[in-house]
């Protein structure tokens, strides 16, 4: 089975400026966990990925504001993706070698175009198959390299050169944007 058999296509993002509150109420409102992260939703380039973890650790742990922190700050920004034509034992293979219980789906270009999930899989896969993915991810974290993500910087991991131009330049425009309305 493929991955763009079984993934969630009707998606709902945040940009990174989003405040943590806006990311929260949208997960609240949608009933979810995870929320893909990109700059432009007519053009979803995916930046990264905020979870209700991201928030409850990087808010409310500290004893934050959600207005006062935006999504950036919070993001996973190098998330583990997957494409559309990737099998479903490709996805689980990343999700256990990761660690995550969502996936972006990313065209070519890495547009986000949808999102796999460990419940999609599991209404989907062998009871077996199911069982070994969700202890793999549910065993103590690895230690992770975190890359922080910075306003007018893009890193996804690999070199998309194009890309990283076209992001840079909607950023600058976005807060060019939002320094006129200020």
């Amino acid at each position: 089975m493929l991955v763009k058999e079984l993934m969630t296509k009707d998606i709902v993002t945040c940009t990174p400026w989003d405040s943590a509150r806006v990311a929260a109420m949208s997960m609240k409102e949608e009933g979810l966990g995870a929320i893909p992260v990109v700059s432009d939703p007519a053009d979803p380039l995916l930046e990264g990925i905020i979870t209700d973890r991201d928030l409850c650790c990087g808010v409310v742990a500290e004893g934050k504001k959600g207005d006062g922190i935006e999504v950036w700050e919070l993001m996973t920004a190098v998330p583990v993706t997957c494409e559309p034509e990737y099998t479903l034992e490709e996805c689980e293979l990343l999700m256990q070698e990761n660690q995550v219980r969502r996936i972006p789906v990313v065209d070519k270009n890495g547009r986000c175009i949808g999102i796999l999930s460990q419940a999609d899989i599991a209404l989907h896969a062998p009871a077996a198959q199911v069982a070994e993915t969700i202890r793999e991810i549910s065993k103590p974290s690895k230690a992770q390299h975190n890359i922080q993500f910075q306003k007018d910087y893009f890193y996804c991991g690999t070199l998309h050169e194009e890309d990283e131009i076209l992001l840079l330049n909607r950023r600058r425009q976005l807060q060019r944007e939002i320094e006129v309305v200020r």
